[in-house]
This record gives C-alpha cells, sequence and structure tokens, in this order.
C-alpha cells in the first residue's frame, strides 16, 4: 500500500475489473454516525481512490474500469488510470456491473472479467492476484464478505456471462446461481468492505491506503465503543 503511482508498470495481466461507485452524496449512508455529513462522501471517494490504486499496481489486472455518474469521483479515478463510463442504466448496482460488462466485451468480447466493490480502502494488490490467479480455474468465482454474508468480488471467465447479484446476502445468491466461492487463507484485504463504524475499524486495523488514512487523519477519530 505504499506510495500513490496507482499504474501497473507491466501491464501484462489478463483480467479488466469493473468497480461500480454511487454519487459520493449517496454514499456510505450508514457511516454517517462515525463520519458525520461532510467527512462521509470524502471517505467514499478516498475508499475508492485507494481500491482503484491496489487494482492498477495487481499483477493479474490488466485495466479497471469504473461505473459512475459522479464527476468527482470520475475525474479522481480517472487521473489514477482507470476508464471512467457513466452509469448510463441508473437503476442500481447490479445494472451498473452488467453495463460495465457490455461497455468492455463490447471492445474486448474475450476480456477476463471481474467485479470489485469500491469500499476495500485496506486492498493490497498481492492478495487481489491470489483471488484472479485462483478465480482463473472457473467460470465464475466470488470472495464472500468479512461478515460472511455478502459479495466483495466476482469473476467471469472469457466468454462466461457475470450475472451480478451483489447487494444484501449476495452470498447465497452468488453460490446458487453456480459461482464457485474462493476459500483462500490471507485475503483479508479482498473481504474487508466497509459500510459500518466496525468496518471501518477492522479496515484501519487491517492498514488502509494513503487516501483513506489521509482523510481520516484530516477528519474526526472513531468515538470510544
Amino acid at each position: 500500500m505504499e506510495g500513490e503511482n496507482a499504474t501497473n508498470t507491466d501491464p501484462a495481466g489478463p483480467w479488466t475489473l469493473v468497480v461500480p461507485l454511487k454519487p459520493l452524496a449517496r454514499a456510505k449512508s450508514r457511516l454517517a454516525p462515525v463520519a458525520g455529513a461532510a467527512l462521509r462522501p470524502r471517505l467514499a471517494l478516498a475508499f475508492a481512490r485507494d481500491t482503484v490504486t491496489a487494482a492498477l499496481s495487481c499483477r493479474a489486472v490488466r485495466d479497471v474500469v469504473v461505473v459512475t455518474d459522479d464527476t468527482e469521483a470520475g475525474a479522481a479515478l480517472a487521473a489514477l488510470g482507470a476508464r471512467v463510463v457513466p452509469d448510463e442504466p441508473d437503476s442500481g448496482l447490479n445494472a451498473a456491473l452488467a453495463h460495465g460488462e457490455r461497455t468492455v466485451r463490447a471492445q474486448r468480447p474475450g476480456a477476463a472479467l471481474a467485479a470489485l466493490n469500491a469500499d476495500l480502502p485496506a486492498l493490497r494488490p498481492a492478495e487481489l492476484a491470489r483471488v484472479l490467479d485462483y478465480s482463473a480455474a472457473f467460470p465464475r468465482a466470488f470472495v464472500t464478505d468479512a461478515a460472511g454474508i455478502g459479495t466483495t468480488f466476482l469473476s467471469a471467465a472469457p466468454g462466461v456471462e457475470l450475472r451480478p447479484t451483489f447487494g444484501g446476502p449476495s452470498r447465497a445468491r452468488h453460490l446458487d446461481s453456480g459461482a464457485v466461492e474462493i476459500v483462500l487463507a490471507g485475503i483479508d484485504s479482498v473481504r474487508q468492505d466497509v459500510d459500518t463504524g466496525d468496518d471501518l475499524r477492522a479496515a484501519l486495523a487491517l492498514g488502509v491506503g494513503p487516501h483513506t488514512a489521509g482523510r481520516w487523519a484530516a477528519g474526526v477519530s472513531l468515538p470510544d465503543r
């Protein structure tokens, strides 16, 4: 997680990651009790910047496509090296992911794709590479979140439809859809998304990237429990 250069200097990886991000004004509403109205959207952007930075630094990643209608976030993530496309469906997370998938495969029909949450501020490139390497053996594979309920990552091999069903208890839905659950030790940073104050504490304990660390240090401290 050192440094701020997000570009993979040897972009030989086969994977394209699709990262959806809702408008910052509506992002991470469950963090409001610990972050407040002013800091919450700034944290959401910081999470996304650290996620994209780590993803673009991963040896297995070819490129990152961010699906968002937020102009500020789009500009910040494009500056890191991501390709930003508008959320034309504007119909929620899974529609945004499907739109990103169509956009990528319209240009590269044989692309290996993976959906990745935008709220993984502790993401390690090496851990993401292990997940992607493992995923390559299956048509579709996913990583459940740290709570064991949701999903932070879903892959689709070349020629395979992504079929995302993120949101709420998506682990069960992805299992029911035939996707293989990735159960590997040492991928905590890929699992630790941030929706609540407890999630943020856990991510900070893992070690977040420079954007989140700087934004949090400039804001308020987590209250005592």
